[in-house]
Parts: structure tokens; C-alpha cells; sequence
């Protein structure tokens, strides 16, 4: 590649098998890059982009591939610009409580680190172990946690991010309080990667909480997704707001049996995994309360005995993805929100598509916050379009939204029209060309 030397950095490649690895991502989906380039701090990424500018070559940030509607796939002719090298944690302020990171540390990486220090970071999406910081910032990653803590944009404080010209900005604070001049932090956060490239992250983090407590609530097969939806609806109305609230229907039980066992039980309807944090004493009288609102609703509850039991239920809980695609390998997965009270209009809808259109869908998730994860299930390929038109259409006359923390990417564009309209979309688009009048910076994704 003639014009390969020209790029002033220690790491890049344009060798097939790097082509190939990196022009894909967790979506299924694939492109064709020219080049990869590993910078290793803020002035690599810097010299990238001004290459790119010069060039008129579009690039692709990237953190770990494990994104699920295609963010990180480039199109033919891009540069991959992985952020994989940038992962030092640099800074864990204990009397501020802040952490200052570069993009790709891993997320499971900065809990363990601060766990042993007494301190929290909440955001643990079910690819913790593999998916970096900066993926997270640029999708606004939630995870089971957020019921209570929030989502990654509840964390961040201020970036430090190259523009596509490949001019660095700074925005934020390192105060809890700041709102001097427009959020650009939070513009950033889940912009998914296309209005500039995160090269630093300064995020909040917490105390640890004093104690834990997991119960696991196992409902009959009959009627058993919906009751676990109200259940949902009845423990928040109780004004009480677990740790974490998730859901597996009976397809995704029997698929995580199938793939790991751990002696769930296959014939269960749907079961609820609910955790509980603070005081001791605070928590188990609110575990009293939650199991009583379950035992009404015909479920049979149990509290895992110790970290060992609760680790092995989080391992079948975050299992289900990949058990899943043993299933299916040209599985869906779809993130839709709805009300929590709507959870249960949700469910059944969803069972009578199913049952309609004769094809598995398997769904778990965050039902605490009201966030599904519906995975279509085809035996054979087939156009699932008007499938997933009408499962939109019945998240949005619910009052939800068709993606939760999966993005936008290129696996939703062409739906975004369905909840944002023309005016807000001109708006979004006009602010893109504000950050990157070339279109450059991660080109054609999220707007139709």
C-alpha cells in the first residue's frame, strides 16, 4: 500500500489476516478494511486522524468487537483504528472517587482493581470480561446494575477525545457539579464512535456496598413470563429497588441448561435472579418482602448460600448469549424497552408472534428497568424485516424504545425512523457535520 508508510505511528498493519480479524464485529456482520492501526496514547490517535483527514479515508474506532448491531464494522476501504493498546489505568482518586482510564481497559478489569481497594464501579454489562471502557462510553453500556445505579453516561464526568480533523478537545469535570457551557460529555457518551475518538476517561465510582444478597425466583410453566412480569412490577411498586432484577424465559433456561448446566430447572416457566445490596439488615427485610410478592405469583424462591452459588447463577445468567447462538447461529438479538408495568403486555405479545410466525424467540434481560433482550431463533434463513417492523411497532405503542444499550449501529438504522422523527433526525445529523464536516469518522452508521 503506497501511501501506508506515511502513517507516523509504531503500530499498524495492512497483512489479510489483520484485515479479516478486525473487519467484523459481534453482529455477524463484515467489512473490508485497508488498514489497522494500534495507537498507543493520545498523539498516535491524533497522527491517525490527521492521516485520515489528509487522505480523505474514512476510520473506524473500535474497542473490543463486541458490540451487537454492527458499530465497529468498517466499510470497504476504512481504517480500523483499535484502541486496544490504550489500556492503563492511570489515575484511582480514593478521596475524590474518581478513576481516570484509557479506552481499553476492560470493564471486568477496573471492578476487580477496585474491589480490592473497597470501591465500585456499577455499569457491568454480560461481556464485562472482554468489552473495554470506551466501547462502553461510546454505546452508553448499561448491564443488570443499572435498575439502581444507572447507565455508563451516569458515570462519566469528562473525556478526553480527538476530533476527526485530529484536533484533541477535553470536556467535563472532575466535580460532581459543572454546567458551564453544553454537556459535550454526555453528547459523546453513546455516540458510537462517530463524533470523535475517546482517547481518556475520567468516571465515578463508589464505595462498595456494606453486603449482598441474591434470590433466585423459579415460576411454573404456565403463565409462568407472565407472572415473573409482575412480579417485577409489584416489587418496584413496593418501593423497593434491587441491585439487579433480570429475567430468563423458559427458551433461554433450557438453552443455558443445554450449553453449561448448573441445575436450573429446564420445565421452570421463567425465573427471576434478584440481588439486593446495603445494609444486612436493611436487605433482608427487604428480601422478606420480595419473597412474599413471588410466592403470591406461584414462584418458588431460594437465596444462594454464598458467593460460590451466587457466581455460578451470574455465570448462567450471563451464559445465555452464547448458549443461544448453539441454538441459532443466525440469531437476532433485539434490546427493546418498555415500561415496567407493560412488561407483561410485552411478554405476551412476543409469545403469540412466536407462535404465529412459528419461529423460537427467546428473551431475558434487565426487567427491572424494563429492558428485553428478544432473541429471534430461525431454524432456516428467512427475511425477518416484517418481523421485526411489527415487534417495533408494539414496543413503541407500549411507550418503549427499540434499542436500551445495544445502539443504533447498522442493524437499527434502518429503523430509527420509526421512533425519531424527520425534525429531531435533521437536528442529530447537522450536529454530526458540526463534529465531522468530511463524514469520516465511522461513516454510515445510525443515520438511515
Amino acid at each position: 500500500m503506497k501511501t501506508q508508510a506515511k502513517l507516523d505511528i509504531a503500530h499498524y498493519s495492512s497483512e489479510p489476516e489483520d484485515l479479516l480479524a478486525y473487519g467484523f464485529d459481534a453482529s455477524g456482520l463484515s467489512g473490508a478494511p485497508v488498514m489497522v492501526a494500534w495507537p498507543e496514547n493520545t498523539d498516535e490517535v491524533v497522527k491517525v486522524l490527521k492521516y485520515s483527514d489528509g487522505n480523505s479515508i474514512p476510520v473506524i474506532p473500535r474497542g473490543a468487537g463486541t458490540g451487537m448491531t454492527g458499530g465497529a464494522v468498517p466499510e470497504t476501504g476504512a481504517i480500523v483504528l483499535s484502541l486496544e493498546r490504550m489500556n492503563r489505568i492511570l489515575e484511582i482518586d480514593e478521596e475524590n472517587l474518581t478513576a481516570l482510564v484509557e479506552p481499553g481497559v476492560i470493564n471486568g478489569r477496573l471492578q476487580r482493581e477496585l474491589a480490592d481497594m473497597g470501591l465500585f464501579y456499577p455499569p457491568d454489562p454480560s461481556s464485562m470480561e472482554f468489552c473495554t471502557l470506551g466501547g462502553n462510553v461510546a454505546e452508553n453500556a448499561g448491564g443488570p446494575r443499572a435498575l439502581k445505579y444507572g447507565v455508563t453516561r451516569d458515570y462519566v464526568l469528562g473525556l478526553e477525545a480527538v476530533l476527526p480533523s485530529g484536533k484533541p478537545i477535553n470536556t467535563g469535570v472532575q466535580t460532581r457539579k459543572g454546567v458551564v457551557g453544553y454537556d459535550l460529555t454526555r453528547l459523546l457518551t453513546g455516540s458510537e464512535g462517530t463524533l470523535a475518538v475517546i482517547t481518556k476517561i475520567r468516571l465515578k465510582i463508589l464505595p462498595q456496598p456494606e453486603d449482598v444478597l441474591t434470590l433466585l425466583a423459579v415460576f411454573p410453566r404456565q403463565g409462568g413470563a407472565e407472572r415473573s412480569g409482575g412480579a417485577v412490577s409489584r416489587i418496584i411498586a413496593s418501593k423497593i429497588i434491587p441491585r439487579t432484577l433480570e429475567f430468563m424465559d423458559r427458551e433461554s433456561i433450557r438453552a443455558v441448561e443445554k450449553f453449561s448446566p448448573i441445575g436450573l430447572p429446564k420445565e421452570a416457566g421463567a425465573l427471576l435472579l434478584i440481588e439486593l445490596d446495603g445494609h444486612p439488615a436493611a436487605i433482608r427485610a427487604e428480601a422478606g418482602k420480595v419473597i412474599e410478592i413471588c410466592e403470591m405469583l406461584g414462584a418458588e424462591v431460594s437465596m444462594a448460600e454464598d458467593d460460590d452459588a451466587r457466581d455460578l447463577l451470574w455465570k448462567a445468567r450471563r451464559g445465555i448469549s452464547p448458549a443461544l447462538y448453539q441454538i441459532s447461529e443466525k440469531k437476532i438479538s433485539e434490546d427493546i424497552v418498555v415500561p415496567r408495568s407493560r412488561i407483561p403486555l410485552m411478554l405476551a405479545a412476543l409469545e403469540k408472534l412466536s407462535e404465529r410466525e412459528k419461529i423460537k424467540i427467546a428473551s431475558f434481560g434487565h426487567a427491572g428497568d424494563g429492558n428485553i433482550h428478544v432473541n429471534i431463533l430461525p431454524s432456516e434463513k428467512r427475511d425477518l424485516t416484517p418481523l421485526l417492523q411489527e415487534l417495533f411497532e408494539t414496543v413503541l405503542n407500549l411507550g418503549g424504545t427499540i434499542s436500551g444499550e445495544h445502539g443504533v449501529g447498522l442493524t437499527k438504522r434502518p429503523f430509527i425512523g420509526m421512533e425519531i422523527k424527520e425534525t429531531e433526525l435533521s437536528l442529530m445529523r447537522d450536529i454530526k457535520k458540526v463534529f465531522d464536516p468530511k463524514g469520516l469518522l465511522n461513516p454510515g452508521k445510525i443515520f438511515p
